[in-house]
């Protein structure tokens, strides 16, 4: 059993050393708004944020032109809406 005063390093993580990825994860995004919210709303608070995509960065505003939804009662909501616009899958590292 460890020592309550000691601290417990996590594993350390190594990081690959390939190009950078452009953009923000959706989820980050997403947890920086509250929910319920209405669509022009996400627009006005997060719209040029530039999301990550398998077909590579877009800007959150260019992806909510394509979502019929007027309102998102959860976050979950909104991520769902969002990658029916984008789709899933790898995204692309930068070249």
């Amino acid at each position: 059993m460890a020592d309550e005063n000691e601290e417990e390093e996590a594993p350390a993580v190594e990081l690959g050393e390939g190009e950078s990825v452009e953009g923000a994860p959706l989820a980050r995004v997403a947890s920086r708004l509250s929910w319920g919210m209405e669509k022009s709303e996400v627009v006005r608070k997060e719209g040029e944020s530039v999301i990550r995509t398998p077909e590579g960065p877009r800007e959150l505003s260019d992806v909510l032109e394509s979502v019929d939804e007027s309102y998102f009662s959860t976050r979950n909501e909104f991520e769902d809406a969002v990658r029916e616009v984008v789709g899933t899958g790898a995204v692309p590292t930068s070249e």
